[in-house]
């Protein structure tokens, strides 16, 4: 497939709930349209563990932790002036993870607002991202990728929550700009093996970001 070019300060986001798929898409995408990858901080996050054991009590420390490092890698690529694909948005820390927590209490309503207005002080000084791509699986799907891919940290991941993190991302995608918005539904698709529909996603990018 010949190299569709985009502007290189784009700034892209991939949406989804645990087990989408955005690590992989984020890789395969920065590299195609030579734009920098950002990857959620996973494996030197302090609070995962103990966050999935007791989500009470970690709540508030493990949102604050991922806020923090989104931003801060933000920051650091914008001063770069350097273009960009997000593994996560910041914005779904605060409109799917933390409002979760906050409606399932297991976070504090003084928690919240704290989370709250650290976040709106936070994104003042950020640009949202010119394209979001929300990859959309079902609960059954996002479960069983959870469990294939045998991460010790997420062996208790319920598929309640799963299934109430996917009503938030359902609800926050609704609301934003359709201009501003790509939806791929991955329950049947396999990035590695599915070439052709991968190569769609790619030229639809391109489509949606030279409008």
């Amino acid at each position: 497939m010949e190299k569709l070019l985009i502007n290189q300060n784009s700034q892209l986001a991939i949406a989804g709930n645990i087990g989408a798929g955005k690590t992989t898409m984020t890789e395969k995408l920065s590299k195609f349209f030579n734009l920098n990858p950002i990857y959620e901080s996973v494996d030197d996050n302090p609070y995962l563990n103990d966050f999935y054991k007791d989500m009470k009590r970690w709540s508030f420390n493990l949102q604050i932790f991922f806020l923090h490092k989104r931003f801060s890698k933000q920051i650091k690529l914008m001063k770069m002036n350097k273009g960009f694909i997000q593994d996560r948005s910041i914005y779904e820390d605060k409109e799917i993870f933390a409002r979760n927590l906050r409606d399932l209490n297991y976070m504090s309503n003084v928690d919240w607002n704290t989370y709250k207005n650290l976040f709106e002080d936070m994104t003042q000084f950020i640009d949202e991202p010119n394209l979001i791509i929300y990859l959309k699986a079902s609960t059954d799907t996002l479960i069983s990728r959870i469990e294939s891919r045998n991460r010790e940290f997420e062996k208790d991941i319920s598929s309640e929550y799963i299934h109430s993190l996917n009503i938030y991302y359902d609800q926050w995608i609704s609301k934003i700009s359709e201009d501003k918005v790509m939806i791929i539904n991955t329950n049947n698709f396999n990035i590695f093996e599915d070439k052709e529909m991968f190569d769609d996603i790619k030229k639809q990018i391109t489509n949606k970001l030279s409008d």
